[in-house]
């Protein structure tokens, strides 16, 4: 069979694909490859330097498309920062329930920064792209803010499983810890991303393994009962307590104190 009927053939089948999808899937599809092609001028050109006839184009569709999806390019740029959100929430989930330890946890994470680290600064670009966005759109912060905060439950929701594999309460509200966490990442990642070289591809996860076991050895330490105080014992066996300053007299005061049957005895 030569090239050109092989072609042909997956021409026929495309074509038969195609016919399948209902209505709502052929939008669907559209609608997703919008996205992708959005997501990638975003982070070579920036959201300001991608006008909508760019992202039709990238996608191979018309204007008449996209408007079909979308009212607007403000619209796009909210249904990706909503994508991205769920995909990754999605990510560290499905993480969480496969992982019958938090360790094994870990070593899921290890292996989903690998994979992000391939393509780290295309995704950084477009996720300081939507900041930025987001940054000079008042009306968009909220969105932003509710995107970051369901980013760090799902966080939460792992370390507290590693506290309770630990036997141990955490030693700070579990929501702070998750914050720490997830600005680690951020900030790691930009270090990752300049400086290549000076920073490991495993670095965020060693960094969140390193501050488990202190955060641990803290709970650890804190719940542990204090030491008792004891009081030493004069070598008589009495116990000694504090002298009463209103009955207790100095010895040498009370012997050198004259008193008037002294003087007349002795003048």
């Amino acid at each position: 069979m030569g090239y050109g009927s092989v072609s042909e053939r997956r021409a026929k089948e495309a074509i038969t694909i195609t016919k399948r999808l209902t209505r709502q899937q052929s939008k669907q599809v559209t609608r997703e490859q919008l996205l992708q092609s959005a997501a990638s001028l975003f982070a070579d050109q920036g959201v300001s330097g991608t006008s909508v006839e760019h992202i039709v184009e990238a996608a191979g569709y018309t204007r008449g498309a996209f408007y079909g999806n979308f009212e607007g390019k403000h619209e796009l740029v909210l249904a990706l920062l909503e994508q991205r959100t769920q995909h990754e929430l999605e990510e560290i989930q499905e993480m969480t329930r496969e992982a019958a330890t938090f360790e094994v946890m870990l070593e899921h994470l290890r292996s989903w920064h690998r994979r992000r680290d391939q393509n780290l600064a295309s995704w950084l670009a477009l996720r300081t792209e939507l900041w930025l966005y987001g940054l000079r759109d008042p009306e968009l912060l909220p969105v932003l803010a509710a995107r970051e905060r369901r980013s760090r439950e799902a966080l939460a929701q792992a370390l507290g499983q590693g506290f309770a594999e630990r036997g141990v309460s955490t030693p700070a509200p579990v929501e702070m810890l998750a914050l720490i966490v997830h600005a680690l990442d951020d900030g790691l990642s930009i270090q990752r991303v300049l400086c290549p070289d000076e920073s490991g591809t495993d670095s965020v996860v060693d960094v969140v393994e390193l501050l488990m076991k202190s955060w641990t050895a803290l709970a650890r330490s804190s719940t542990a009962e204090p030491a008792t105080e004891t009081t030493a014992e004069p070598a008589d066996g009495t116990t000694a307590g504090p002298a009463d300053e209103t009955t207790a007299e100095p010895a040498a005061e009370s012997a050198a104190a004259p008193t008037t049957e002294n003087l007349e005895k002795n003048p």
